[in-house]
């Protein structure tokens, strides 16, 4: 039997002016999500290993590298197919000569109503995006964010959560920060000041603080710690109640603390030993009773109030 022109024209037509134009969208489509992890993949890798060989992701380590990698990986990709799938839908039914216009009107409103309810959402994730890839702090390492300060516990996309030294948990949205301080990035400073009496013989109680920083740097438990002994780098003030000596020296970031207050217990030894005083300021307090302030044999207050001689 054979088909009629017509039909076969109008069959032709149908299948030029639909058919085709929706599969190509469709191939098109397909294409771009299969392509896009591996797109993504290229930049990220790219962005971390540069900031792994040049900036301050050179102590991660390979698998910490990969987990913050497929972390934005996942995030990219899955928010570029489903903008891919969206555009596509519109399209294939734009071919499909269906009135579309209501329903784009429609997903505008939408899309601005949730564009203004979520923008603190997707600023947190993108602001988490960004952490990871600069590195600015990880899991483990003690810091200041958003006027809070503690151990990070963990770390997400969205935000991030602090144990500070009370045992307090604080989460806060990545998109709240905006500056990141880390005190355990490598290397810190012990930055120490001591107060010693005037009189006190400068050049003799630099030797005593130097030597107790050799000694805390040769000393077996601490040696791998200090990376520079901690010294008399200057004298700092002329105060009210004595010399201020500044005392420098750098250890491996988490002893900060552990060394100062080794530091300034070994400081007080030594100085005991030496003589080296450590001025502190003085209270005079004043006796105002009656029996303290008569003279002997003269009257007393009490006296003086009655009238008596």
């Amino acid at each position: 039997m054979k088909i009629p022109a017509d039909i076969q024209a109008a069959a032709l037509q149908i299948l030029l002016s639909s058919v085709l134009p929706i599969l190509l969208i469709l191939l098109i489509a397909l294409l771009i999500i299969r392509t896009a992890h591996g797109f993504v993949h290229g930049i990220v890798r790219r962005l971390l290993d540069r900031e792994t060989a040049e900036g301050t992701a050179q102590e991660l380590s390979a698998v910490e590298v990969k987990k913050r990698i497929d972390t934005i990986d996942a995030l990219a990709t899955n928010a570029i197919r489903a903008f891919v799938a969206m555009i596509a839908l519109v399209m294939i039914l734009g071919k499909l000569s269906l009135d579309i216009g209501p329903a784009v009107a429609g997903l505008g409103v939408v899309g601005i109503a949730v564009g203004f309810g979520a923008q603190s959402l997707v600023k947190d994730y993108f602001n988490g995006a960004l952490i990871l890839i600069e590195n600015q702090y990880a899991k483990g390492d003690v810091v200041t964010i958003a006027g809070v300060s503690g151990a990070v516990e963990d770390f997400s996309l969205r935000r991030t959560t602090l144990r500070d030294l009370n045992g307090v948990v604080h989460t806060v949205p990545n998109g709240e920060i905006r500056v990141a301080s880390n005190m355990t990035r490598v290397w810190a400073r012990i930055n120490q000041d001591v107060l010693v009496a005037y009189g006190t013989d400068i050049e003799r109680a630099t030797g005593v603080v130097d030597d107790v920083g050799h000694a805390m740097m040769a000393d077996p438990a601490w040696r791998r710690r200090i990376l520079e002994a901690p010294h008399v780098e200057r004298v700092e003030a002329l105060g009210e109640y004595g010399i201020t000596l500044k005392i420098l020296g750098k250890v491996r970031a988490p002893e900060q603390w552990a060394a100062g207050g080794e530091l300034r217990k070994r400081l007080l030894a030594a100085f005991a030993t030496h003589g080296i005083e450590i001025p502190r300021p003085q209270r005079v307090v004043l006796d105002r009773s009656p029996e303290t302030n008569a003279p002997a044999g003269g009257p007393t207050d009490d006296d003086l109030l009655l009238g008596t001689d």
